[in-house]
């Protein structure tokens, strides 16, 4: 979903053999126990029952996420940034409107996952496969973001996840300054919306919209905001959100590395 290259499984991120959830369990595993993927919703309209909310990631683990931040970060230091930017978008999560709150994860859980939220594990294929198949685990409406924008707010997604976001609406796009996107969402799940389309060039954005569009959806944007890949783009995103863990991290990372 990205306009670059990424390392990491998140909405802006490209694929790379090594970083696939290959390495961890199958799609087919399904859920972690107790998790409810095709609640009922009877005759109403499935938006109606409340919108679900995927967070697609990666475990942050050194030399395996936010690998385009070394240098000038240490690979330790670089997954200790991914873990703030998912803690920041998980703590989000929390306090939005949401029927289920869904990790969709490459990797394990870790101490950084808070109470409320169900596991899934990432399927094996390509950005778009693994995409789709997050989408494909939902009935009703679903908004799916990436781990690369902790500063994502409730305000933010309020247009979607309220009791009016999905009135007069298919689809909600939010862009990435990258040409990517960080947030995409659909009032009945279809994932062949997502298969095929071509990830991780600087039309991305503009091919999955276009998707979209071309299906006769109509569609809602939300704010364009800024990936954290670089160490340019983690300061900008840090000065937006000086009280987040994300920038924490960053002051604290940033005065060690100047030593």
């Amino acid at each position: 979903m990205s306009a670059a290259p990424r390392e990491g499984a998140n909405a802006a991120e490209a694929p790379s053999a090594p970083d696939r959830p290959g390495s961890g369990p199958d799609a087919a595993d399904g859920p972690v126990p107790g998790a409810d993927i095709h609640a009922d919703t009877g005759s109403r309209p499935a938006h109606e029952d409340g919108t679900t909310l995927l967070i697609i990631a990666k475990e942050p683990v050194p030399g395996r996420v936010k690998t385009r931040l070394t240098p000038p970060y240490t690979p330790a230091e670089a997954a200790s940034l991914a873990e703030a930017c998912l803690a920041d978008t998980l703590h989000a999560a929390l306090a939005m409107p949401a029927r289920r709150r869904v990790l969709v994860l490459d990797g394990h859980p870790g101490p950084w996952l808070p109470p409320g939220f169900e596991v899934v594990p990432q399927c094996d294929g390509g950005l778009d496969e693994r995409l789709a198949a997050a989408f494909a685990t939902c009935r009703g409406a679903a908004l799916l973001i990436g781990m690369d924008t902790p500063q994502v707010t409730p305000a933010l997604l309020a247009p979607a996840l309220g009791p009016n976001g999905w009135h007069d609406c298919d689809a909600w796009f939010g862009p990435a300054a990258d040409g990517g996107f960080w947030a995409l969402g659909l009032a009945q799940p279809d994932p062949g919306l997502l298969r095929g389309v071509p990830m991780s060039t600087a039309t991305t954005g503009a091919a999955q919209r276009r998707r979209l569009t071309d299906a006769g959806l109509r569609v809602r944007d939300l704010p364009m905001l800024r990936d954290v890949d670089t160490a340019e783009d983690a300061a900008r995103v840090a000065a937006d959100v000086p009280d987040g863990r994300f920038a924490r991290t960053l002051a604290r990372l940033s005065r060690t590395t100047a030593r």
